[in-house]
C-alpha cells in the first residue's frame, strides 16, 4: 500500500513519519507528474488552506485530484485539508474540491494564540489527544455524514463514504490511532 501525502505546504513530513512507523509507503504530491503514480491513499495536512488550493490549481493538480477523490480514493485530511474538501465555509466565499458535504468555519478558536488542546473520544477511540492550531469547525454536515468526535458541542471530526476529516492535528501527537484507523477502515488494510 502506497498513501499520497499532498506536500505542498504545510505539516506533510510529520505525517510521512507516521505512515513510515506504520509500514505504509508513502510518495510526496508536488507536482502534476506525480499524480501519475499509483497511490491507494491520500493525506490532505493542515497548514494553510488558501495556499494550498491556490498551489493545486497553479499546478494543474486540482481538477485530476478532485476527480480521484469523487471517484473514491481514500482521504484523510487534517485542519487545511478539511477546509480543502469542504463543500462550503461560512466565513470564507471560497470552496475547494467540494467533496465533503459539510459547511465549516475557518480559524474558528481563533488566530495562533487561541491554540489549544483537548481530550476526547473519536468514534469507537476512547481519550484521543487533540492539538487545534488555528483550527476549523464544522458547523452543519448532511444527514448522511458520520459524526465521529465534538468538542465543546462543536463538530472536529467526520466520516463520509471514503473520506476522513478532523480539526486537529493528529500528526502532533504520540497517539497513532487515528493514522491507524485511516489505513484500516478507509483504506481497507
Amino acid at each position: 500500500m502506497k498513501i499520497a501525502v499532498l506536500a505542498l505546504q504545510g505539516a506533510f513530513y510529520e505525517h510521512e513519519m507516521i505512515l513510515t512507523e506504520l509500514g505504509a509507503d508513502y510518495m510526496e504530491l508536488r507536482k502534476k507528474e506525480d499524480l501519475s503514480d499509483s497511490f491507494d491513499g491520500l493525506i490532505l495536512p493542515g497548514g494553510e488552506s488558501t495556499a494550498q488550493g491556490k498551489l493545486l490549481k497553479e499546478l494543474g493538480m486540482f481538477e485530476p485530484l478532485q476527480e480521484k477523490i469523487r471517484g473514491g480514493l481514500p482521504v484523510l485530511a487534517t485542519c487545511a485539508g478539511l477546509i480543502l474538501l469542504a463543500e462550503k465555509s461560512c466565513n470564507d466565499e471560497r470552496a475547494w474540491f467540494q467533496t465533503l458535504p459539510v459547511t465549516v468555519r475557518r480559524n474558528a478558536y481563533g488566530r495562533q494564540l487561541g491554540s489549544f488542546h483537548a481530550v476526547q473520544d473519536f468514534g469507537s477511540l476512547s481519550a484521543v489527544p487533540m492539538t487545534f492550531i488555528r483550527a476549523p469547525y464544522i458547523e452543519s454536515v448532511r444527514k448522511d455524514v458520520e459524526i465521529l468526535a465534538k468538542v465543546d458541542g462543536n463538530i472536529v471530526g467526520v466520516r463520509y463514504q471514503n473520506q476522513l476529516a478532523i480539526s486537529f492535528h493528529p500528526e502532533l501527537d504520540s497517539d497513532r490511532r487515528i493514522h491507524r484507523m485511516f489505513l484500516k477502515d478507509i483504506c481497507n488494510t
